[in-house]
């Protein structure tokens, strides 16, 4: 799906990205006036992820978040339909949302990364940042399960075993 997130919900942004939801945050491209995000959102046909009703509003597709907790706004946006499912293969840098490719296992890498032999490795063709799945990867892992956990408690849908 393709999203801009507002300077309001900023903290989703990365969690979006790694479950390869094409994501672009507003604070990256100085987007501050609502007529601005209006603009881009339309251009590029993304839905907005606010907390502002009036920016909400004016668009044509949006998803208005409640939460000030990123944990909460993730509950809200999984509720709103968005998949918060790690991708198995990234496709966007969690830091620039830039496309990511594989490094190759016989490939060098910068001293903070693995290395490729050893673990995957993906690096940013805009940005060069280099990811992996690591310790970071399963403490999301950890949040957007519990967050879709929480959600199908609160929304749990059509069950065959009510009466």
């Amino acid at each position: 799906m393709k999203l801009l997130v507002d300077v309001m919900c900023g903290g989703v942004v990365s969690y979006l990205r790694m479950c390869n939801h094409d994501t672009v945050y507003a604070g990256d491209r100085e987007l501050e006036a609502d007529d601005d995000v209006v603009a881009v959102a339309r251009d590029e046909g993304r839905t907005v992820v606010t907390r502002d009703t009036a920016l909400a509003d004016r668009t044509a597709e949006s998803i208005l978040l409640e939460s000030r907790d990123v944990a909460d706004q993730l509950a809200e946006l999984a509720a709103a339909g968005i998949d918060l499912t790690l991708a198995s293969e990234p496709a966007f840098c969690g830091r620039c949302n830039g496309p990511l490719e594989r490094v190759d296992s016989t490939a060098s890498t910068p001293e903070y990364a693995p290395n490729p032999a050893a673990l995957e490795v993906w690096r940013c063709r805009d940005c060069g940042q280099h990811f992996w799945r690591g310790s970071h990867w399963d403490r999301v892992a950890e949040t957007l399960s519990a967050v879709t956990e929480s959600s199908r408690e609160s929304f749990p849908g059509d069950r065959s075993d009510d009466p």
